[in-house]
């Protein structure tokens, strides 16, 4: 996973360490996999078989785009990323991820623009190549990806 990937969100802090542990009070995590998209879990094995390093970089590259973004941006960013996962296809519609709107208003409690948010936040997706606009208020998965 590319530490582009690595947001608050997706680390999870553990109880801390009992007091008769050797390094009491100690506070571990835990990183939710689960809150990760699809492009941030990058294999360099896959069944077995290494794949070759190219495929590897060029997944890799295909987010880079991330790291320029500040931390809340880039949160906003993968949360969109998940919805667009969640859908389970390669093209869809805005109101599609529009139906996402509760789930990212109790991630974002203070923003009261989510429909616009989640629009601004495709248009940042097609900009960087992650996914393509085929006509209004409808996106497809880059084919890069």
């Amino acid at each position: 996973m590319p530490k582009h990937f690595f947001v608050r969100d997706i680390i999870e802090e553990r109880k801390p360490l009992a007091a008769t542990a050797r390094r009491a009070g100690w506070i571990g995590c835990n990183i939710r996999l689960d809150r990760v998209p699809q492009s941030g879990k990058i294999f360099f094995v896959r069944d077995g078989q290494a794949l070759p390093k190219e495929t590897v970089l060029d997944k890799w590259r295909q987010t880079l785009f991330l790291r320029n973004e500040s931390t809340e941006g880039r949160g906003w960013l993968l949360e969109v990323m998940q919805c667009v996962d969640a859908l389970g296809k390669s093209e869809f519609d805005l109101d599609e991820v529009y139906a996402f709107e509760q789930r990212l208003r109790q991630i974002y409690p203070s923003n009261k623009n989510i429909k616009p948010k989640i629009r601004q936040q495709l248009q940042v997706l097609r900009d960087n190549g992650y996914l393509e606009s085929v006509s209004r208020g409808r996106y497809r998965l880059s084919a890069s990806r």
